[in-house]
């Protein structure tokens, strides 16, 4: 059974930065895709950006250009780094795994979640 755990969340000055980390735990890593989810009270789930086997990254337009996603094999991790966060970026963050090498915009395509991190931009 696949386990994920996110860390890094917190509260941040709009044109901040901040970075999560999601670990997984359970299995090996490598065949997997992984993404980024969040969601904003009151809205639905919505894909910040995942990353596939082969190491290719999707982004959400309204991320891309200030968010990254990379991945440390040897850790069984990855990270989101982000950048120029504005208070639209509020949300839980949650990291999302699924059994096949491509990344998806689907949500409902991933197997095995994270509990989500509190990610809150506010001056």
């Amino acid at each position: 059974q696949v386990q994920l755990a996110e860390s890094g969340g917190g509260l941040v000055q709009p044109g901040g930065s901040l970075r999560l980390s999601c670990t997984a735990s359970g299995r090996t890593f490598s065949t997997h895709s992984m993404g980024w989810f969040r969601q904003a009270p009151g809205k639905e789930r919505e894909l910040v950006g995942y990353i596939s086997f082969n190491g290719r990254t999707f982004y959400a337009d309204s991320v891309k250009g200030r968010f990254t996603i990379s991945r440390d094999s040897a850790k069984n991790t990855i990270h989101l780094q982000m950048t120029s966060l504005n208070t639209d970026d509020t949300a839980v963050y949650y990291c999302a795994d699924r059994d096949d090498p491509r990344g998806s915009s689907d949500y409902g395509v991933y197997h095995y979640w994270g509990q989500g991190t509190q990610v809150t931009v506010s001056s």
